[in-house]
């Protein structure tokens, strides 16, 4: 019984820590694990069993096969021609969203809204459009294509090996599809239709800096004029669109600040509000802008923004402790995070996931920045392709076709597919072993692998089944509808919390213990908590490409509210009679 308190305990720190972002995911849930192989609760062999895993070992190699596709830049020119092909806001949608979508459901979507978000922002300020009236769908629109195959996401692969490793008939790879092909589409018209009308018109022929609050710091020199002047007479509160939140001086704060204080030199003032007027202060005599590493900023340095991953090596740390200037020759120079106006020094700033980060950065920022540390959405300077890259890029394409065609058939198995696309891709110098690596995202695979370990203590103590039994007794009274909505809402809420392929693997042993019960399908639940795991809609922070997309867009949280729901609603309710009348 003991072992029971354990993990359900276990469980609630650990989500507690994944809800208030006390650290990353990959830190908290192999803390998580470490603590049930030390109490007993499961054995070394039952923690590790996810790292060799067929979904994980999958979706490792199938980031190396879309890297490579990406890597070409045969789909980036693609959708340029797309672009310039496109005269008005619906039409631009319809053409864009549905081969986005047949995209997403053979490519990580990740780096396909990263690569897109530029070139929309750029048509749309070409075209004086809001891009806040398009970016939101584009993010939607890669969520709801990944559900229509199995490598559409890494949580398709991930439920697909839960279900092999419980000596289950994984999906196929077109089996998903079955509801993914009808909530895509239903979704896509919905957002056409719709959504121009649910969205805001934000950052159309403005950059969208100036529709956002950043967190800015200036120093008062020497040489400042109204020195042992109050902040009324410098004239510090009537600043267009800036509000002066605190001044630091030595180790005291001021705030908040009135009319009468004294101003002194050395004083540090923090900003909030219009970061242009935030970086035209520094034309005033006696006031530098600060980055945070002091007054240093990379010579020939450009403004970029960038957005704090939700897997960044930078996570909960001092902005002063992170090195910033010499590991990617940047300066941080402001800091924007929704709804919060933070009172401290630029260094003191402790970054959390989707913190909006305007940068001082030179020539080489884009070599040296890692992608699993930022999502940067700056426009791209236009590139030519080289024929060897188009040729690579083809290639590239033909093989996974070619792949899906026999995995399809069944004459090989997905990982052997994937394995073997790898190889040649790596053989023929496609793809070259640092692109590889590079490709690889390690922060999800860590994740994903230690969820497995987590699941089998749920099962070994009692508390998958302890679970099911109180969903089923909430719900069976209503049905086997309730029940089928029940696990959808359930399994929704863990995604908002946690990653989406951790939501999946948790719930996984619970739907296991319910078809048990109830003598179901169990394919029937598990595609549930697919789709459910993956629909994440309604808020910035639950899907990797909302975050994206947050920043360029000007976007606030009541925006993803506003048109995420009605569409995590239609995703339900479709999905949920669909499940019932396939499997049920």
């Amino acid at each position: 019984m003991i072992e029971f308190y354990i993990v359900i305990i276990g469980m609630i720190v650990m989500l507690s820590f994944l809800i208030f972002e006390v650290e990353r995911p990959e830190i908290i849930l192999p803390s998580t694990l470490l603590l049930f192989v030390m109490t007993g609760i499961i054995t070394p062999h039952e923690a590790i069993r996810g790292f060799s895993n067929e979904g994980m070992l999958t979706i490792g190699l199938l980031f190396i096969i879309a890297g490579s596709i990406q890597n070409s830049g045969i789909v980036d020119h693609a959708f340029k021609k797309l672009l310039n092909r496109s005269t008005s806001r619906k039409h631009l949608l319809a053409k864009l969203l549905f081969p986005i979508s047949f995209l997403s459901a053979f490519l990580n979507n990740t780096p396909i809204v990263i690569a897109f978000t530029p070139l929309v922002k750029k048509w749309c300020e070409d075209h004086h459009l809001a891009p806040s009236k398009f970016l939101i769908p584009i993010s939607y629109a890669t969520i709801l294509g990944g559900t229509i195959t199995i490598i559409g996401t890494s949580t398709n692969l991930v439920v697909h090996g839960l279900l092999l490793d419980s000596s289950l008939p994984g999906f196929t790879f077109f089996e998903l599809g079955k509801i993914g092909v009808p909530i895509t589409l239903i979704g896509l018209c919905y957002l056409i239709f719709f959504s121009s009308s649910l969205l805001p018109e934000r950052g159309g022929t403005v950059n969208i800096e100036s529709l956002r609050e950043f967190t800015g710091e200036i120093l008062i020199l020497d040489d400042f004029p109204f020195i042992q002047k109050t902040v009324e007479q410098a004239s510090l509160r009537s600043l267009k669109g800036l509000f002066l939140v605190s001044i630091i001086r030595e180790d005291e704060t001021i705030t908040p600040v009135s009319n009468t204080t004294l101003l002194k030199a050395h004083d540090r003032l923090i900003f909030t509000g219009d970061i242009t007027t935030i970086t035209e202060l520094q034309s005033h005599k006696g006031l530098l802008l600060q980055s945070n590493g002091a007054s240093s900023f990379p010579k020939h340095h450009q403004l970029t923004e960038a957005v704090v991953s939700h897997h960044s090596s930078l996570l909960y740390k001092k902005i002063k402790d992170t090195n910033f200037r010499s590991r990617f020759n940047a300066a941080v120079i402001a800091v924007h995070r929704q709804n919060q106006r933070l009172k401290y020094k630029i260094g003191d700033i402790i970054l959390k996931p989707g913190d909006i980060l305007l940068l001082a950065t030179g020539t080489d920022f884009y070599k040296k920045a890692n992608t699993n540390d930022f999502y940067i959405a700056a426009t791209l300077d236009k590139t030519m392709m080289t024929r060897k890259q188009t040729v690579n890029g083809w290639f590239s394409v033909i093989l996974l076709g070619t792949m899906i065609l026999m995995v399809t058939l069944g004459y090989i198995t997905m990982l052997t597919g994937m394995a073997f696309v790898t190889v040649l891709l790596l053989s023929l110098r496609i793809a070259s072993p640092l692109q590889a690596k590079n490709a690889i995202q390690w922060n999800v695979l860590m994740v994903v692998s230690c969820s497995f370990g987590i699941g089998y203590a749920m099962i070994e103590s009692g508390v998958a089944s302890f679970l099911a039994d109180l969903l089923m007794q909430a719900s069976k009274p209503f049905g086997l509808f309730a029940i089928i909505i029940a696990i959808y809402l359930l399994t929704n809420v863990f995604t908002e919390m946690m990653t989406n392929s951790a939501a999946a693997v948790l719930m996984f042993p619970i739907i296991l213990e319910v078809s048990d019960t109830l003598h179901l399908d169990p394919t029937a639940l598990a595609v549930t908590v697919t789709i459910a795991a993956s629909a994440s809609f309604a808020t910035p922070i639950g899907y990797q490409t909302n975050l994206i997309v947050y920043g360029p867009g000007g976007y606030r949280f009541k925006d993803y509210l506003r048109v995420g729901i009605p569409l995590n609603i239609l995703t339900m309710i479709t999905t949920v009679l669909l499940v019932y009348y396939f499997w049920l």
